[in-house]
């Protein structure tokens, strides 16, 4: 992505020059360009994003907010938290020999990294094949990756027309904008394609549920040196404005919104979908925190210990059990659950009834099930787990959507059902 911004002129020749001098000073050159993204001390000593950066480029028809996810399973965690403010995906996939297939057998990072993606309501992906010039340019390579991922798109619940693909190699910048590069003459020879920039020009602009009750799920809190406290996330529905006195949930404060900036420009007022950061006040930063939602006190998200949720089993070696424990993540909160009953199978075209009350739940079922969040243990007292504001997915899509982890691994995803359990 670093490249990619310079070449639409969102990191100016300074910056690059400085990225470059300080990478080669202690021995990371080839990480300049992702520089321009992971901006933090460990990113840049580790050579990995570690968590979600925000940054925003303009196409000839678009203006888009980039959020720059991890890759590595280690920040799966924080790859969530970004998937769930997104419209659309660009995944980058690596061409060197061993390196594609890595990523995409079994348990593979790319394998999870798109099941996570269209799981939390992402319908469009861009995929760029990357790396190029390290295969040869080789037309083969590139067809042989596109030909492994299709069907695996189609089958995690990608629609072909909304598929895209494109050969690149971003370090030479070769495809990115245009396909004047000398360094792209072996790439012209067999491809007259879109650049990736044409790609993401032609994506489909989401719509905006502007009249549903405002929900912000806070992604990031920031220190600020005077009272107060300033947060970011994406709006679930609804608009925010200045003035605005909104509910923290949970928990009984209230705060003031001060200002709202998007893409580092003040405005007064904001829309579903906008990515923002608010500036708060009249709140102690103490009392919100990653994970907490924003909303008008006059219109509450629930606060649920249990719901029902229909969910997909993923590619799975261990079944699901009636009161197993695992891990639910919803937009940047996660928290320790227990599958407290396994109630119904059912057909995933049809809907139609095929087992109620299973054992257990295999690879690829769908299935309903009543998830309970677990108690929590502190030095050896237990704390009855406070509710976490979900709603049904019939009332806000974005709100009803879950991941389910076990283990480090992704093993299911799913929408909250109507019946909740609220605190």
């Amino acid at each position: 992505m670093g490249r990619l911004l310079y070449e639409l002129g969102r990191v100016d020749e300074k910056t690059r020059k400085a990225n470059e001098r300080a990478s080669e000073r202690i021995g990371k050159s080839s990480f300049s360009w992702a520089w321009g993204l992971d901006g933090t001390l460990e990113e840049r000593e580790r050579g990995i994003t570690m968590d979600i950066a925000l940054q925003t480029l303009e196409t000839p028809h678009r203006q888009i907010t980039v959020l720059d996810a991890p890759g590595h399973r280690d920040f799966i965690p924080n790859m969530i938290s970004g998937a769930s403010q997104a419209d659309c995906a660009l995944l980058v996939v690596d061409s060197t020999t061993g390196e594609f297939e890595s990523g995409f057998q079994r348990g593979g990072q790319t394998r999870e990294h798109l099941l996570l993606v269209r799981s939390l309501g992402v319908t469009q992906v861009v995929v760029a094949v990357n790396k190029l010039d390290q295969v040869e340019w080789s037309r083969d390579r590139y067809e042989a990756i596109c030909t492994e991922l299709r069907p695996f798109l189609v089958q995690s619940g990608f629609v072909p027309s909304k598929t895209s693909f494109v050969p690149v190699a971003a370090m030479q910048g070769v495809n990115l904008t245009n396909h004047s590069e000398q360094a792209g003459a072996f790439l012209r020879e067999w491809y007259s394609g879109p650049t990736l920039v044409d790609l993401l020009d032609k994506l489909d602009p989401p719509i905006r549920d502007i009249s549903a009750p405002l929900r912000i799920p806070i992604s990031n809190v920031f220190k600020r040196q005077s009272s107060g406290a300033a947060v970011s996330g994406r709006l679930c529905g609804g608009v925010v404005q200045v003035g605005e006195t909104l509910r923290v949930l949970p928990g009984d404060e209230t705060a003031i919104v001060k200002s709202i900036e998007i893409n580092e420009a003040f405005v007064s007022w904001a829309a579903s979908g906008s990515n923002v950061t608010l500036n708060l006040t009249n709140i102690d930063p103490v009392n919100i925190g990653i994970g907490s939602v924003l909303c008008p006190i006059t219109d509450l998200v629930p606060l649920a210990t249990s719901f029902t949720a229909r969910i997909i089993v993923f590619d799975i070696q261990i079944p699901i059990t009636a009161g197993a424990s695992m891990e639910l993540f919803h937009h940047s909160r996660d928290v320790p659950v227990t599958t407290a009953k396994l109630i119904s199978i059912f057909d995933r075209g049809t809907g139609k009834l095929i087992k109620a009350s299973p054992r257990v739940l295999t690879k690829g079922a769908s299935a309903e099930v009543q998830i309970t969040l677990r108690n929590l243990q502190v030095s050896g007292v237990s704390q009855v787990a406070r509710g976490i504001p979900v709603e049904p997915f019939s009332i806000n899509k974005d709100m009803g959507r879950i991941l389910i982890r076990r283990g480090g691994e992704t093993i299911a995803a799913g929408t909250s059902g109507p019946r909740l359990t609220r605190r």
